[in-house]
């Protein structure tokens, strides 16, 4: 009898996500799929719990009732949490009861307070979108662009220039003109350490933070110098109503047409990295570089496309801010999009319908804790916490795993999911 071979059945990443990728291989079980949408839905309502924790041990009435009896501590601690995060609830997504009231009477001016919080909650989602779409769609190609702040920048100055500068146009060539001008802003940005990277090895890590640095500078001279406007505060000139992103309700309602600019956006990028061939070779470079050079990708070409559409997301970001909301660019004008993009693109699991969940999810928290701090008294930071765990418990599943009893997936299952996003 002759011996036959033994087979190995064992497959590297490359193989597992070529399979997948070209539809040749077997498909993931659904149990990688749940829990691919199942830990992060279990991270935010672990991350509630522990932030309710945290603002029991910050309200000193808490500790005064415990002092008391026992049962009135629990008293008290069940009506701050339930008045902390229906606060929380009320300034993110609107008054329950104000909003019934407002559809029974038809009158618009109620209409727009009721439902105002709501629109306050997708006017900070969409910067968050375009950021984490820079950074999610970096990660897909196995590059970590942590400059998507300085890109955000970039995109403001060029895009508010093209705003205020450019007169005489059309809004329907001027708007589309700024956010261009944006876009470019911030792939010129995300370039300048692609390339790097590419051609000479440096890492982009090190070099997108310092060009963060280099972006706020430059910010900080061209508005005490070129793009300052007459006065004494760093401030650009208005831009011109041409520029500005038509806004779908009368004030206060700031709700403007780039929520859905981000949302077209965030399509184009899931069309682009799972039904092209361009973001198949994106991903099959950030799955396994050496599968890639065997298949004969370009790796060098796909890492400064990566950074530099990277960039002009991050920069579409800065434009939506400058074009949508604050009209002129001032010092420090973003409040940590680009920082934040890094846990959006996390917990979206670095898929564009992931990453509009999460933003959905910051901008609601992060518009929500103004009114939580007002009615409720409670420190603004504890959202900051929040987010915190969240993200913690997101970047460490097994956490999540074992708290709830999770059964692990088996490694080709996992490494299909995240290569597909879910997909």
């Amino acid at each position: 009898m002759e011996d036959k071979p033994i087979k190995n059945n064992k497959k590297n990443v490359g193989q597992i996500f070529l399979e997948e990728a070209t539809g040749r291989g077997p498909k993931p079980k659904n149990r990688a799929l749940g829990q691919t949408i199942l830990i992060p839905v279990l991270a935010v309502f672990t991350g509630l719990v522990l932030g309710a924790i945290f603002i029991l041990l910050t309200t000193v009435e808490v500790y005064t009732a415990f002092g008391k009896s026992f049962l009135d501590g629990l008293r008290v601690s069940w009506n701050t949490i339930a008045v902390a995060y229906s606060a929380l609830w009320d300034g993110a997504i609107g008054n329950p009861a104000q909003i019934i009231a407002a559809l029974h009477s038809g009158n618009q001016k109620d209409l727009i307070n009721a439902f105002n919080p709501i629109m306050e909650s997708l006017v900070a989602t969409t910067p968050y979108i375009f950021a984490g779409l820079a950074v999610a769609l970096g990660f897909r190609a196995g590059v970590f662009n942590i400059g998507a702040e300085g890109q955000l920048y970039m995109g403001a100055i060029f895009s508010v220039y093209a705003g205020y500068s450019i007169k005489g146009l059309p809004a329907i060539i001027h708007i589309p003109l700024a956010l261009l001008a944006g876009a470019l802003g911030g792939a010129v940005w995300g370039f300048i350490p692609g390339w790097l990277k590419a051609k000479t090895g440096a890492h982009e890590v090190i070099n997108t933070i310092m060009m963060n640095y280099v972006a706020f500078h430059f910010s900080e001279w061209m508005l005490n110098g070129p793009m300052k406007r007459p006065g004494y505060d760093p401030i650009s000139p208005t831009i011109q109503p041409s520029a500005m992103l038509p806004v779908f309700f009368p004030p206060p309602s700031r709700f403007h047409l780039g929520f859905f600019i981000a949302l077209a956006f965030a399509y184009l990028v899931y069309w682009y990295l799972f039904k092209t061939t361009w973001g198949f070779e994106l991903r099959t470079v950030g799955a396994n570089l050496f599968a890639a050079k065997y298949a004969g990708m370009n790796i060098s070409r796909n890492i400064i496309l990566a950074m530099t559409l990277s960039g002009a997301l991050a920069g579409l970001a800065g434009a939506n801010e400058v074009l949508g909301v604050n009209h002129n660019l001032a010092l420090s004008f973003s409040s940590g999009y680009g920082f934040n993009s890094i846990a959006l693109a996390l917990l979206g699991g670095s898929h564009p319908l992931g990453v509009v969940l999460a933003s959905l999810l910051f901008g609601t928290l992060t518009n929500g804790a103004t009114n939580m701090q007002v009615v409720a008294g409670i420190p603004i930071d504890i959202i900051s916490v929040l987010q915190g765990f969240i993200l913690a418990f997101v970047a460490a599943p097994a956490i999540i795993r074992t708290i709830y009893r999770l059964p692990t997936p088996s490694t080709e299952e996992e490494l299909v999911s995240q290569s597909t996003g879910g997909d």
